[in-house]
């Protein structure tokens, strides 16, 4: 009987230490060949809990040419320890940022370095949630990093709650072409406020919101916001004209046909939840950020200047929608040729950069770099952005193309064997 229960206590004890053992091993090798993974994982919470290597990446391996022995870490492996953390992810915007950059139809034609190799918009996108399968065919095309998602916000190896509170952890996707959120808020007064804060002009307790405060309330990771990445939302407004014109747009983003019926895009844009698409979900976001506004500012004035923002998306679609029924003539008129990879003879937003006339190109400029400054500058509390970068960016945009339209037209009608050619070129 003793015999045995030594033989039970050795078991548990090397059951106890074996992990230890590894992870000194993994230190004693990475020391030398990466010596900054060790002194981040030594200054991280995880290693004074006593959370190793081996309870992340599991499996040992040798050299650089057995790596891939160790499991490939994802944000479910963070899930086994912050199960609450996760279940919010998963539920937010940024669990959907893989979905997302996949289904636009222009991704497949990038470089596999800027989308799966994650130097353009897979760059970004990758802290989207991605099967076991997505992460077989990347590894199958040679994107052999950067699948996980927790680290894009918590950087390896220190994997820090205070990194990820601060606005710069942000800095490095919500800026730039389409969403530069991150210029925006820090030029803003909210941001101005914080960097003095920061650098000691104002006081440490002085109210100044950052990109976490707003939409991570108390640390929540189901980020999401009223209008959503395309500020377009169903039901319609009811104001005529505003319905009208997100119609239009909605049929650009080819989520409705040129009938208005809808298309099997609209489950795309459902699955990557890029629009709010019932009342309900676009009050839920709105009443939120009221409440955030409401611990600095009169619910009264959050209201009046959420509303505004509105007001201003409602003008800025008119503008777009304007710009895009010139476009959508050329085609009726046959003087711009439906591209094969387009489901209909109109205008195609999604389709960015490989618009393939300077038309369209710069529908496309207008549309997501024009646009999405007009209305997130207005949210951001940014005139400048608002009006400079947006509005009157959109008015310009409308104005070539109706002049390009023109001539195009012009040259059609004297030229009728050569529209096309001209088209292309214009």
């Amino acid at each position: 009987m003793q015999s045995a229960l030594r033989i039970a206590i050795a078991a548990i004890a090397l059951t106890l230490i074996a992990p230890v053992v590894a992870d000194d091993d993994c230190v004693e090798c990475h020391r030398d060949e990466t010596r900054n993974i060790v002194n981040d994982w030594q200054i991280s919470r995880h290693h004074t809990e006593k959370v190793g290597c081996g309870d992340c990446h599991k499996g040992r391996h040798s050299s650089a040419d057995d790596v891939h022995r160790l499991r490939t870490v994802t944000a479910e492996t963070c899930a086994k320890c912050h199960e609450e953390k996760f279940e919010q992810f998963s539920r937010g915007k940024h669990a959907l940022a893989w979905a997302a950059v996949e289904a636009m139809p222009t991704t497949h034609a990038l470089p596999m370095a800027l989308s799966h190799g994650m130097k353009g918009c897979g760059g970004c996108h990758k802290l989207g949630l991605k099967s076991e399968e997505a992460i077989a065919e990347l590894k199958a095309e040679g994107s052999m990093f950067g699948h996980a998602s927790c680290d894009a916000c918590h950087t390896r190896h220190t994997f820090s709650v205070v990194e990820a509170q601060q606005p710069q952890a942000c800095q490095t996707c919500h800026m730039g072409f389409d969403h530069p959120q991150w210029e925006m808020w820090s030029s803003s007064k909210h941001g101005v406020r914080y960097l003095l804060a920061q650098n000691g002009t104002l006081p440490s307790t002085t109210p100044a919101p950052t990109c976490q405060t707003c939409h991570m309330i108390d640390g929540d990771h189901e980020v999401r916001t009223a209008w959503g990445f395309l500020a377009v939302r169903l039901p319609l407004p009811e104001d005529e004209q505003w319905a009208a014109d997100q119609t239009t747009i909605l049929q650009a983003l080819g989520v409705l046909d040129p009938e208005g019926n809808p298309t099997p895009r609209l489950d795309v844009v459902k699955a990557a939840d890029v629009a709010r698409l019932t009342q309900e979900d676009f009050d839920r976001e709105r009443n939120k950020m009221i409440g955030v506004c409401e611990d600095c500012h009169s619910g009264n004035f959050a209201r009046a200047e959420l509303a505004k923002a509105d007001d201003l998306i409602r003008e800025a679609d008119h503008l777009l929608a304007e710009a895009i029924r010139e476009i959508a003539g050329l085609y009726e008129e046959g003087i711009l040729a439906k591209p094969e990879s387009y489901a209909y003879a109109f205008p195609d937003l999604l389709t960015f950069h490989d618009a393939p006339t300077s038309i369209e190109q710069t529908l496309f400029e207008m549309h997501l770099k024009h646009r999405m400054r007009a209305f997130q500058g207005a949210f951001h509390a940014n005139p400048d952005y608002a009006l400079w970068y947006g509005w009157s960016e959109m008015v310009r945009d409308l104005q070539h193309i109706r002049e390009q339209a023109k001539e195009l037209r012009r040259h059609a009608q004297h030229h009728p064997d050569e529209g096309q050619a001209a088209a292309a070129g214009s």
